[in-house]
C-alpha cells in the first residue's frame, strides 16, 4: 500500500504565516535590530575612514566594517521574501530566502577573514612599517593614534550589545542569518580589540604588532566563516535539520518519529526533515501493522499531530508504504 497525505493551507502558505504572535513579535524586534546595526555600521565605516591613517590594523577594520553591512541587509531582503505566498513557479513557497541570506553572510564573514589573513601577511613578508604620526585637533597637536583608538572604544560598543541581542533572537527564531550576523558583529568588537592592541605596538615602536593583531583576528573570523558557509551550503542542499548554531541535528526529527511510532496502527516510522529557513519540511514514512488498513483521516490526525508539535514543522507530508526506504541518509526507528 502506498500513498500520501500532506498539510492543507496552514502548511503551504508564507514563511511569515507560520509565525505564531510570540515569533512575529521577534521577528519585528530582530528587524528593528537590524536597521539599528546598519545605521551604527555606517556610521561606524565613515568615523574609521576618517582616522584610518596608513595604519594596518585600521583599513583592515574599515574593510570588516565594510562588509559587516552584508548580513543586515541579506536578513531584511530575506523578511521580505518570505511574506510571499507559493506560486506556480515556487511551489514550496519562499522560505528558503533565509537560507540565500545565511549563504551571503557567511560568505561575508570568510571573505572578511580571508582579506585580514592575506593583507597582514603581506604586511609582515614585506616588513611595511605603519607610520602614525601627528594630527591636529582643535588647534592642539595629538598622536594619530589616541584619535584610532578612541574611535575603536566607541564604535565596538554597539556590536557588542546589538551581536548579544541577535543571539537570543536567532535562537527563537530559528534564524541561521541572525546567528551569522551575530558572529559578525563578534568580528567586530574582536577587531576593534586587536586594532586597539596593534596601535598601542605601534606606538610603542613594535611595527609589526598592526600587522599581527590583524591576522589573529582573521584567524577567528576564517573559523566562523567555514562553520556558517558549511552550515548553509548544507541547509540550501537539504542536509539533515540542525539547530540554529549548526552544533548538532534538530531534536524535532527524533520527536516526529515518536510522535508517528506512538499511533496504535504503526508498525514503524521514520522521518528526514530539512530545513527551509525558519520552517521544517518533513517527510514522515509508516509502515502500517500487518492487515491494517489506515484510513485517511487516520493518516490525516497524525499529520496533525505532527504539525501541532512546534510551530517550526510547517510542512509535513505523511506516506505509508509498505516497508521502510533503506536509506543512509535518514534514520529509521523501529516500533513494535
Amino acid at each position: 500500500m502506498t500513498g500520501q497525505i500532506e498539510g492543507g493551507e496552514e502548511n503551504t502558505g508564507s514563511g511569515h504565516s507560520a509565525f505564531g504572535e510570540q515569533q512575529r513579535r521577534t521577528l519585528r524586534r530582530a528587524i528593528r535590530l537590524e536597521w539599528i546595526t546598519l545605521a551604527w555600521m555606517t556610521g561606524t565605516v565613515i568615523l574609521v575612514a576618517l582616522v584610518a591613517g596608513q595604519s594596518q590594523a585600521m583599513q583592515a577594520a574599515w574593510a570588516e566594517d565594510m562588509l559587516s553591512l552584508l548580513p543586515p541587509i541579506a536578513f531584511l531582503v530575506a523578511t521580505r521574501r518570505i511574506r510571499k505566498k507559493p506560486d506556480r513557479l515556487h511551489p514550496y513557497g519562499f522560505h528558503r530566502s533565509i537560507g540565500v541570506a545565511h549563504l551571503v553572510a557567511a560568505t561575508a564573514l570568510l571573505t572578511m577573514g580571508g582579506y585580514l589573513a592575506f593583507d597582514s601577511v603581506k604586511t609582515l613578508v614585506t616588513v611595511e612599517r605603519p607610520p602614525i604620526g601627528l594630527t591636529v585637533l582643535f588647534g592642539q597637536g595629538i598622536w594619530a593614534g589616541w584619535l584610532m583608538i578612541a574611535v575603536m572604544v566607541v564604535t565596538s560598543t554597539g556590536p557588542v550589545v546589538l551581536g548579544r541581542m541577535k543571539l537570543t533572537l536567532a535562537e527563537q527564531l530559528h534564524d541561521k542569518v541572525l546567528y551569522a550576523d551575530a558572529d559578525m558583529n563578534k568580528a567586530d568588537w574582536t577587531t576593534a580589540v586587536a586594532t586597539i592592541a596593534g596601535v598601542l605596538g605601534v606606538g610603542m615602536g613594535l611595527w609589526w604588532a598592526d600587522a599581527v593583531a590583524a591576522l589573529l583576528v582573521s584567524v577567528s573570523i576564517l573559523r566562523d566563516g567555514m562553520k556558517n558557509l558549511r552550515g548553509s551550503i548544507g541547509g540550501l542542499t537539504d542536509a539533515e535539520a540542525r539547530t540554529y548554531d549548526d552544533t548538532e541535528p534538530h531534536p524535532l526529527t527524533l520527536e516526529i518519529e515518536e510522535v508517528a511510532g506512538r499511533e496504535a496502527w504503526v508498525g514503524e516510522a521514520a522521518a528526514r526533515v530539512r530545513d527551509q529557513g525558519h520552517v521544517f519540511h518533513a517527510e514522515v514514512f509508516v509502515v502500517p501493522h500487518e492487515g491494517v488498513e489506515p484510513t485517511v483521516a487516520q493518516i490525516a490526525e497524525l499529520r496533525d499531530r505532527i504539525h501541532e508539535l512546534d510551530w517550526k514543522v510547517h510542512d509535513v507530508v505523511v506516506s505509508p508504504l509498505p516497508e521502510l526506504p533503506r536509506m543512509q541518509t535518514f534514520r529509521s526507528t523501529l516500533r513494535t
